[in-house]
């Protein structure tokens, strides 16, 4: 079968298949914690792709311009600026280590020659600059070439600085510090159409940020209790509305999803729509709350629709539907029978993301094994794809891949209790206009794209 598509720029319902492009990453055995990656995002125009792991650091990945001379290494995506985001803290108040863990980045949209992107990790928001040098001032008054003050009795000219060309050097600085505003862990921010704004969530409150104000923030919900005893349901995951600025959705531990309005009240703790699916009782078990509890959602790039992650399955819900998604795709359903052992491992409580790509035909997110899967949302077909080292080399196409849920094994197929569940695909990312997709498997980096003939 041909890969799943939906043509980032253009309509799904093309098939071709994907291949491999680079892999970025140390092929070693033994990974170190901090080189695990945490979260992987592409720029509004796709050139760049940043990636945030758990040792705080950020790598920004850049495309390099096609080469007319080799058609056939389309723009390939090198290193283009890495620095040191966050660093471990202590909170003397509460006896707690904050780790460097980047737990998101969001670009903002590009308004000059520098790029901006918000990254956070557990407790602080920075906003950093990257920008380019490759030109210095010569010929100071003031000051000799090497930085030493001159002496005033001595300068008995005037000169001009003139500018000239040097290496080009790509800066990475902190332009705002956002700290202090969140008593739980943060586990989304998302900057609002209005390119002015940006909301950040934790387990119990979400603030409402000015890109240009660091010293105080506005609380737009807050589901603490008075009592915590009473605490049923947390915040997993916030977003804002695509083009509708007062418009951001976030959904809980409980399955799911409020649409808030923020022209109705400014605490909105009472939201305007509610998305949730009635269980079935027949499939109710002890996991049920656990497997339902929504780890990721997107607003579609349209605006109309959202996609929520829970931990077998994605839904797609039309934001005018909310007793129903419009579309629920089964995303490893082999695990149902798995899940006492997936529980004892921790794995149950995993945090998958998903993505959608450019044009809302096709929805990609990760599982076990290194495996990814995709839907294309018009044929309603979906493959199975491996993130690994033995598919890598140069345009290699990559095999669709089969689980085996009982009975006689084919072949190409692996046996459900041979999946390795230390390998996860948690973070996916989608080229906003092209068929180039990112995927993070532990600390290593893969670029896949469509197949050129």
């Amino acid at each position: 079968m041909a890969g799943v598509a939906g043509g980032g720029g253009g309509g799904g319902g093309n098939d071709f298949q994907w291949c491999f492009s680079q892999v970025k990453g140390a092929i070693d055995e033994d990974v170190a914690e901090a080189d695990i990656i945490s979260t992987v995002e592409f720029n509004y125009s796709g050139d760049l792709l940043a990636t945030g792991d758990k040792g705080g650091r950020v790598v920004i990945f850049q495309r390099e311009q096609e080469n007319k001379s080799r058609p056939h290494s389309r723009g390939e995506y090198n290193v283009y600026s890495t620095f040191q985001s966050h660093e471990p803290e202590f909170d003397y108040l509460k006896s707690l280590e904050i780790e460097e863990k980047i737990n998101k980045i969001r670009w903002l949209p590009q308004q000059n020659a520098a790029h901006f992107l918000l990254s956070t990790n557990d407790k602080t928001i920075k906003l950093w600059k990257i920008s380019e040098r490759d030109k210095r001032a010569e010929g100071y008054n003031l000051k000799d070439e090497d930085g030493r003050l001159r002496d005033p009795f001595r300068i008995t000219s005037l000169r001009v600085p003139i500018l000239k060309p040097m290496d080009l050097m790509v800066e990475a600085s902190p332009r705002r510090i956002f700290a202090n505003a969140h008593t739980y862990h943060i586990n989304s921010i998302s900057v609002n159409s209005d390119h002015e704004t940006y909301l950040s969530a934790d387990d119990l409150r979400i603030n409402l940020w000015h890109l240009e104000i660091t010293d105080r923030s506005f609380n737009i919900v807050d589901i603490k209790p008075a009592n915590m005893e009473e605490l049923t349901e947390v915040i997993t995951a916030a977003e804002f509305h695509p083009h509708h600025c007062n418009v951001f959705v976030y959904s809980s531990s409980k399955g799911t999803i409020r649409l808030c309005d923020m022209r109705s009240s400014a605490l909105c703790d009472r939201h305007s729509k509610f998305f949730e699916e009635p269980e079935d009782p027949s499939s109710r078990s002890f996991f049920s709350e656990i497997i339902s509890s929504i780890s990721d959602v997107k607003f579609s790039h349209s605006g109309r629709y959202m996609m929520t992650r829970d931990y077998l399955s994605v839904k797609v819900w039309d934001l005018n539907m909310e007793n129903r998604p419009v579309e629920t795709y089964q995303v490893h359903e082999y695990l149902r029978s798995k899940l006492c052992s997936l529980y004892e491992n921790d794995c149950i409580f995993d945090k998958f993301e998903c993505c959608w790509n450019g044009s809302d035909s096709a929805i990609m997110t990760g599982s076990y094994n290194n495996f990814f899967r995709m839907f294309d949302r018009n044929t309603r077909r979906d493959i199975t794809l491996e993130a690994s080292r033995e598919s890598s080399k140069p345009r290699a196409i990559l095999k669709p891949r089969k689980v085996c849920t009982g009975g006689k094994r084919k072949k190409d197929e692996i046996s459900v209790d041979s999946l390795d569940f230390n390998k996860k695909i948690l973070h996916t990312a989608w080229h906003p206009t092209e068929n180039i997709i990112a995927v993070a498997a532990t600390n290593n980096l893969y670029i896949f794209q469509d197949k050129i003939n």
